[in-house]
């Protein structure tokens, strides 16, 4: 029975990088399909990928070197311990570069950004990087009992896990050619008011925390 609760105990862990992996590959398929569709479709669905293929393979990467978060308690009880945290560090190098390429290329190919365009490249990938930080601040600051947990944990974790959205240009073969589809990202209201919408969802709702009663 103590296995059992051992074991239920570390899948719970392992959940929340699990989704993140499963959500990215979902949100790069679905780009891939997206070839047709508008400029402002392919650019969310790219960063949508970006976000959660940055994320759930940067964790392993943070456990192993810090023997912190989810994926210390996952390893937690293996022998020997030491030969698990340093294949939690090769294994998030190598998937963080994995996901890096596969970004820089999809927005290369998908939505035609050639690398000689730096400027443009980096409005692409810096203005997100930046709004998730400015979100995850702000909904951090409406749960005051647990605020140095913010800067403590969350907004380093994803300051640091998607950096790679800071220097991701310089990571892209210089082979890889740019796709038709090659249009600015032009203002979408509609996407914006979802945009505000989950943002609004986000900081009022989880930004204090939710309880859930046992």
């Amino acid at each position: 029975m103590h296995g059992s609760s051992a074991s239920d105990s570390k899948l719970v862990a392992a959940g929340g990088t699990i989704v993140n992996l499963v959500a990215g590959f979902l949100f790069w398929l679905a780009l891939r399909a997206a070839r047709n569709s508008s400029v402002q479709t392919r650019f969310f669905l790219l960063i949508a990928c970006a976000f959660n293929l940055f994320t759930g393979t940067g964790y392993f990467f943070f456990s192993g070197l810090t023997n912190f978060g989810d994926w210390a308690q996952v390893i937690a009880g293996l022998h020997p311990y030491w030969l698990w945290r340093v294949l939690l560090i090769a294994v998030g190098v190598a998937a963080y570069y994995a996901a890096m390429l596969v970004v820089g290329t999809s927005l290369v190919r998908f939505l035609g950004v050639p690398l000689s365009n730096r400027e443009r490249f980096r409005r692409l990938t810096w203005t997100p990087y930046f709004a998730a930080i400015a979100i995850e601040l702000i909904a951090g600051l409406r749960n005051p009992l647990d605020l140095p947990l913010v800067f403590e944990s969350a907004l380093p974790a994803t300051a640091g896990a998607n950096c790679a959205l800071l220097f991701l240009i310089y990571y892209i073969p210089k082979a890889t050619a740019p796709g038709p589809n090659s249009q600015p990202v032009t203002r979408s209201y509609p996407w914006m008011i979802v945009s505000a919408a989950l943002a609004f969802i986000f900081i009022l709702v989880l930004g204090p925390g939710v309880q859930i009663q046992r």
